[in-house]
């Protein structure tokens, strides 16, 4: 009887906050990683030794989500990990975390930053999974990254937000047009959560924490754990039959 092959998640944006997270979670859960980082190498460096001291293997590829002139290339970089570290072709998951946040009302956001958001956001994740198709395995799984801020309004995140729109709809068309492969498609919808993103406001502003806090049910604002944990759960074996779904992990924030 063979061995069962143990699964290889891609994670864009994996060397920091939320994608750090889950690299570690499906890392501790026996999957092995392929993680992306912009520019910080140290960074990604020790998000591998981390993983590694869990007893998976790791590879991190530098990456710019942003750019999608880069993604030819990247693929090959992926296929040539694929054969170099684990001998195969294809891996399983592929999760698009990697993002930018802006917070600027209608009236000031500028063309620059909107321009920065598409390309990021609903680009890079439109294209970069087209580029990654071909490696991914059939019944494999797809979780795109949105946010509490698609379902409800926070002055000055309009434009990020609406990249979080789009990324929902396309992943329920992903969800349609890859189904028979046996490929499932995601959102995960992250609310308010303490990390560096967007200066680190959440984490580091008390009034701003208070005031999420206050908001959800649950009292408190989000950690990494909740959604690296989250993220990590829907990859697991017992969930191949969700698909298309948005689930919003927020703590009930404004039920």
């Amino acid at each position: 009887m063979s061995k069962p092959t143990t699964p290889i998640a891609l994670i864009t944006g994996g060397s920091r906050g939320l994608g750090r997270n889950t690299a570690t979670k499906l890392a501790e859960s026996g999957t092995d990683v392929i993680l992306t980082y912009h520019s910080n190498k140290v960074e990604a460096d020790s998000a591998v030794a981390q993983i590694e001291k869990l007893g998976r293997r790791a590879v991190a590829l530098q990456l710019d989500v942003g750019v999608s002139a880069g993604f030819t290339a990247f693929a090959e970089q992926v296929r040539g990990a694929l054969h170099r570290h684990w001998q195969r072709e294809r891996f399983d998951y592929l999760v698009n975390n990697a993002g930018v946040g802006v917070h600027a009302s209608i009236a000031e956001t500028t063309e620059a930053q909107f321009d920065e958001l598409v390309n990021v956001h609903f680009k890079g994740t439109f294209f970069l999974t087209q580029k990654l198709l071909p490696l991914i395995a059939d019944g494999g799984r797809i979780v795109n990254l949105s946010s509490g801020l698609a379902r409800f309004s926070f002055p000055g995140y309009a434009a990020y937000a609406s990249m979080k729109g789009a990324i929902e709809v396309l992943s329920r068309y992903m969800a349609k047009e890859l189904g028979p492969r046996g490929i499932t498609v995601n959102v995960i919808a992250p609310g308010a959560i303490e990390t560096d993103f967007g200066g680190g406001a959440v984490r580091d502003n008390a009034q701003l924490n208070a005031m999420i806090a206050s908001l959800t049910a649950l009292g408190r604002v989000g950690l990494p754990d909740d959604v690296g944990g989250a993220i990590a759960a829907l990859l697991s074996p017992g969930n191949g039959w969700v698909n298309g779904q948005r689930i919003e992990v927020a703590g009930g924030i404004f039920l």
